[in-house]
């Protein structure tokens, strides 16, 4: 299998690369400058291309150059925020327009463009698929008060349904990941159980979000998991 990662650097992006593939696998990593300790079997071919999202439309084109095979799996996992998001000096009215430009360019403009340009590879593939990283905050009613981040991800279903109807003929299998607050602190080096103690059961550990994603991919080309919402236990707004 080979899986393209946008957004692969960090946090959930980064348990991906060194989580998701088995022997034989091709990995391909995006992000803006490429980390160096990022750990994967001798056994998997990985890859990294260097590319800043919120110039969408230059990265696009980096990475459809750079890509040495075409993927199977297209997981865009970027999603940035705003600078007080999450925490109560949050405040609409005093975002920067530059930083909602930049917001939208990266969460939403760069993943059509993308989608846009990659699928004209996929087509054709036994087993195609698109996952896309949402956030419980893109959900109705979700209780947040983040405009543009919440629109952004409130887009990716929006996309994902679209992408459904135009592909449906090429059995292309489209999966929203609708994730609540992780834990990003701790990588997959940590055993999932420790992780799993941090915030008490407010965050979500990375290695269950890994751990959805590969029993996703396992699924036979006659089915597929259409949104996966997945809250920390005691998220209250759940």
């Amino acid at each position: 299998m080979n899986i393209l990662v946008v957004g692969a650097s960090k946090g959930l992006g980064r348990a991906f690369i060194e989580g998701l593939a088995n022997a034989g696998d091709t990995l391909i990593g995006v992000s803006r400058s490429k980390p160096h300790d990022v750990q994967v079997a001798q056994t998997i071919d990985l890859h990294w291309i260097e590319a800043d999202m919120s110039s969408p439309k230059h990265a696009v084109a980096k990475i459809l150059e750079e890509l040495p095979v075409c993927p199977d799996v297209v997981i865009y996992n970027l999603g940035i925020w705003e600078q007080a998001a999450f925490s109560s000096r949050y405040d609409f009215l005093n975002d920067q327009d530059d930083d909602i430009i930049d917001l939208i360019n990266t969460n939403i403009t760069g993943a059509i463009l993308l989608l846009k340009h990659v699928l004209t590879r996929m087509r054709g593939l036994e087993k195609p698929h698109i996952i896309l990283t949402g956030s419980t905050s893109g959900l109705l009613h979700s209780g947040r008060p983040e405009v543009t981040f919440t629109a952004s991800k409130f887009a990716l279903n929006g996309i994902a349904d679209a992408l459904r109807e135009g592909f449906r003929q090429d059995r292309l299998a489209v999966t929203c990941l609708q994730l609540g607050y992780l834990n990003t602190e701790d990588d997959l080096s940590v055993a999932g159980a420790t992780a799993a103690l941090r915030g008490e059961g407010t965050l979500i550990p990375v290695h269950d979000v890994v751990a959805m994603v590969k029993a996703i991919l396992s699924l036979s080309s006659a089915s597929f998991v259409r949104e996966l919402v997945l809250p920390a236990l005691l998220d209250d707004r759940f």
